[in-house]
C-alpha cells in the first residue's frame, strides 16, 4: 500500500508539505492550504483505489446535503430525524453492500446448503473509518453538538485528509471543525509531529514487520508439528505485531496532523501493559471505543438500565464491534468473547480481581488479549480450532522442542525489544530526563538525535530490502 511504500516516504509527503506550507491562509471560504491537502487527499487514496474517489465523493455529499437540508428546515424533532435517518441509512447501505454482501451470500449458502453466486465486490481501503467519521458528523449536528459544515470542499478534505483516511484514529468532525477553517502552524509544532511520524515508522517497520515475518513461519506449521511454547511463542507475535502496526499507524496519523496543524485524539495508551479486560479496551483503538459508547451504548441506555437489559446492551455493542472488524464470523465471535469477558468482570469477578497483586492483573489481561487475537486472526475454523488445540496440547503436543530455541534465536532479541516498549517506558524516561540539568539534556538531545538518524537509516534499509510489508487494518 503507498503509505508505507519508499515513493510514498520520499515523494508525496515532502512534495505534499512543501507545497502545503508554500501556500498562504486565504480569506475566503476554501483556503489554499485545505485545496492543497485534499488535493493530495484525493491523489493519495487515488494511488491505491482509484475507482473509489467517486464513493467518498457520494458519501460525503449525502451527509452534507443532509447535514444542511436539517438546518434549514429541520426546525422540529421530526424533521431532523428524517434527514438523520436518511443519511445514516445511505452510509450503512453501502458500508454493508461493499464489506458484507458477499459475507451474507456465504452465510446463507451455508445455512442453507444452497448455491448463491456472489457478487465479488472489492473491499474500499479505509471504509469503515471513513463511513464512521460521516455518520459521528451527521449524529453529532442532530444532537446539535456542532453545526452544519456549508463548505463542501471542507467537509471532503476532512473525511478524506489521508494522514487518517485509510486506518484511523477515527476523527469526529467537532473535535478538529475549528482548525478546519484556521489553524496555527509553527516550527515547535512540526517538529513534534516529525519525530512523532518517525516513532510510528521505526514501530512499523523495525518491530511489526519483523516480528510479522516470526507469525508467518509459525502460523503455517501443522498443528502435529508445532510445540506449546511455539504456539504460544506465535500468538505473542501476532499480538505484538498487531499493536505495533495499528499503533505505529496511528502515530504517524498524529504526526502528519500534527504537522498539517491538526491535532488528532491519541488512539493507543500503552494497552499491552492493561490490568483487566476493561483497562484493555480503555486503551486499545480508543477512537473506536468511544465511537460504539457515545453512538451505540449510551442511546441503548448503557449502565444506567437493569442487569438484563445491560447485558443486551453489552451484546448489542460487541457483536457490532466484531463485525465492525471484519465480514467473517470469526470477528464476530472475538466480540461477543469480550462481550462476555466484560460481563463477568463487571457482575463476577471483577472486585476480587482488583485485589490481586498486579503482577497477577497483568497476567491475567495478557492471556485474555493473546488468546483473544487467536480467534481474531484466523478466518478459518478449522484452522483456529487447530491453532488453539495446539496451544493447549489438545492433539498431543509436545510442551517443548529444539526448534523453540532457533525462534528465539532469529527473533528473541525484536521479541524482547517489543515486550519492553509495549510497557510505558518511553514515557518513564522521558520523565526521568527532565530532572536532569541543562548540560546533561542537550547532551541527551544530541544522543536522541543521533539514535533517530540510526534508526531512519535503519528503516530505509529495511523497506529496500525487505518484500514483507503489510498495514494490516488497512483492509478495514
Amino acid at each position: 500500500m503507498v503509505f508505507s511504500s519508499i515513493p510514498f516516504l520520499f515523494f508525496f509527503l515532502p512534495l505534499c508539505m512543501i507545497l502545503y506550507y508554500a501556500v498562504p491562509f486565504s480569506k475566503k471560504k476554501f483556503s489554499l492550504k485545505n485545496g492543497i491537502l485534499l488535493i493530495f487527499s484525493l491523489v493519495f487514496y487515488a494511488w491505491g483505489e482509484p475507482r473509489y474517489i467517486k464513493l467518498i465523493i457520494f458519501a460525503t455529499l449525502v451527509d452534507y446535503i443532509n447535514g444542511l437540508l436539517m438546518e434549514r428546515f429541520g426546525n422540529t424533532k421530526g424533521k431532523r430525524t428524517f434527514f438523520l435517518c436518511c443519511s445514516i441509512t445511505v452510509n450503512l447501505l453501502v458500508l454493508c453492500f461493499y464489506k458484507y454482501a458477499d459475507f451474507l451470500v456465504n452465510s446463507i449458502n451455508g445455512i442453507f446448503d444452497i448455491s448463491l453466486p456472489t457478487l465479488g465486490v472489492k473491499l474500499p481501503v479505509g471504509i469503515s473509518f471513513f463511513t464512521f467519521q460521516t455518520m459521528s458528523y451527521i449524529i453529532d449536528l442532530y444532537r446539535g453538538e456542532t453545526k452544519a459544515e456549508h463548505n463542501y470542499f471542507d467537509y471532503l478534505t476532512y473525511v478524506s485528509m489521508f494522514p487518517q483516511l485509510v486506518a484511523g484514529p477515527i476523527v469526529r468532525f467537532a473535535d478538529i471543525n475549528a482548525e478546519l477553517h484556521k489553524r496555527t502552524i509553527t516550527f515547535a509544532a512540526f517538529e513534534n509531529g516529525l519525530f512523532r511520524f518517525m516513532q510510528g515508522l521505526f514501530k512499523k517497520v523495525l518491530i511489526a514487520n519483523q516480528i510479522g515475518a516470526l507469525w508467518e513461519e509459525l502460523r503455517v506449521l501443522e498443528a502435529a508439528e508445532i510445540s506449546v511454547v511455539a504456539a504460544w511463542i506465535g500468538a505473542l507475535a501476532f499480538t505484538l505485531q498487531l499493536y505495533f502496526d495499528f499503533s505505529a499507524y496511528s502515530d504517524m496519523a498524529i504526526g502528519m496532523g500534527e504537522m498539517l496543524g491538526f491535532h488528532f485524539n491519541e488512539n493507543f495508551n500503552y494497552p499491552l501493559s492493561s490490568v483487566s479486560v476493561t483497562d484493555f479496551w480503555r486503551r486499545w483503538h480508543i477512537s473506536l471505543s468511544t465511537w460504539f459508547r457515545d453512538y451505540i451504548y449510551i442511546p441503548l441506555g448503557g449502565n444506567r438500565v437493569g442487569v438484563p437489559r445491560h447485558l443486551l446492551n453489552m451484546f448489542i455493542v460487541w457483536f457490532l464491534t466484531g463485525l465492525w472488524h471484519g465480514a467473517s464470523w470469526n470477528f464476530v465471535l472475538w466480540g461477543l468473547y469480550y462481550g462476555v469477558l466484560l460481563a463477568l468482570e463487571k457482575y463476577v469477578w471483577g472486585k476480587k480481581l482488583a485485589k490481586l497483586p498486579s503482577i497477577c492483573q497483568h497476567l491475567y489481561a495478557i492471556l485474555i488479549v493473546v488468546f483473544g487475537f487467536v480467534i481474531f486472526t484466523f478466518e478459518n475454523a478449522g484452522e483456529m480450532a487447530s491453532y488453539i488445540s495446539s496451544m493447549f496440547a489438545a492433539a498431543g503436543n509436545p510442551f517443548f522442542t529444539a526448534d523453540c530455541l532457533w525462534y528465539v534465536g532469529n527473533y528473541g532479541v525484536v521479541l524482547l525489544v517489543a515486550c519492553i516498549l509495549a510497557f510505558p517506558v518511553y514515557p518513564w524516561l522521558k520523565k526521568k530526563i527532565q530532572f536532569l540539568g541543562n548540560g546533561a539534556g542537550n547532551a541527551l538531545s544530541v544522543v536522541s538525535m543521533l539514535g533517530y538518524v540510526a534508526l531512519f537509516a535503519m528503516t530505509v534499509a529495511c523497506l529496500v530490502s525487505d518484500t514483507y510489508n503489510p498495514f494490516l487494518y488497512f483492509r478495514f
